[in-house]
């Protein structure tokens, strides 16, 4: 039987270490791979505004026997919305059919535009009317977390940025890690694997432990302390992805899972991605 691990979040919360990310879904999609999601295990759903599919999450959550405690749902601020927030979130929520969010990221800084200290603000103030239970952001460089931090002396408690072996953000990782954020990996199997799961070292391990590509990619993830999101609408891959409780990999097939990477986002960069 699968056993999910939960992280501890600084502000004495905890999530859970695997959820499921619903990217690039329909409703209708997000709303199946939610509720069969739930019904393998899962408790921590990952969506986005932008995403257009908040409904779909909703719509699950209320055709659910979990109970609401059991459940840790993130949503996120978009870009368009750095000055409205507490309209934002409160549309988020109507459409997730909930009275809080367990986790509210601000989805990119956009330096740009030079809002993320007062959006960061504002939602530290969603936090405080509870409609927010946990904060933090996505695709943050440490400059920009410098900042907020030291502007608002409030500490984010996730990062979610675009983390796999491809592009495994080690100095990034490592500073979030020094002030107590955990990271959050997006796009964890490369978009797809595409790149990934045919290399020698992933593949040699996934014969090793008779698991596929994607588990060994996901349980490296775990291994080395990040949160992950694997996105899928595939009832056997949503399976296959929650099935990697039951080993472990070494130290030394860590380490060599690390020389994968390249270096090369697949993703925007944060420094200049400004998208409304």
């Amino acid at each position: 039987m699968s056993q999910q691990l939960d992280v501890s979040l600084h502000d004495g919360r905890t999530m859970p270490q695997l959820g499921l990310g619903v990217w690039q879904a329909s409703i209708e999609q997000t709303r199946d791979a939610v509720s069969h999601a739930l019904n393998t295990g899962y408790r921590s759903i990952d969506t986005a505004a932008i995403y257009k599919n908040e409904e779909g999450v909703g719509q699950a959550l209320q055709s659910s026997a979990v109970a609401r405690e059991d459940l840790f749902i993130t949503t996120k601020l978009w870009n368009s919305d750095h000055n409205d927030w507490q309209r934002a979130l409160e549309t988020s929520l109507g459409k997730l059919q909930l009275d809080y969010v367990d986790l509210y990221l601000m989805h990119w800084p956009c330096p740009q535009q030079d809002n993320y200290v007062a959006a960061w603000q504002g939602i530290i103030d969603l936090q405080r009317q509870g409609l927010v239970k946990s904060i933090g952001v996505c695709n943050f460089q440490e400059t920009h977390l410098e900042r907020i931090i030291r502007e608002t002396g409030v500490t984010p408690v996730v990062n979610q940025i675009e983390l796999h072996p491809l592009f495994q953000q080690r100095q990034l990782h490592t500073w979030n890690a020094l002030h107590k954020i955990h990271t959050e990996s997006w796009s964890p199997l490369a978009q797809g694997g595409e790149g990934v799961f045919d290399q020698e070292i992933i593949q040699k391990l996934a014969n090793k432990y008779q698991k596929t590509p994607a588990q060994i990619v996901i349980r490296w993830h775990l291994d080395s302390g990040l949160i992950v999101i694997p996105k899928s609408v595939t009832p056997k891959r949503i399976d296959e992805n929650f099935a990697v409780f039951d080993f472990k990999l070494e130290k030394d097939e860590l380490k060599a899972i690390t020389t994968l990477d390249s270096g090369k986002r697949l993703g925007p960069d944060p420094d200049s991605f400004e998208k409304r």
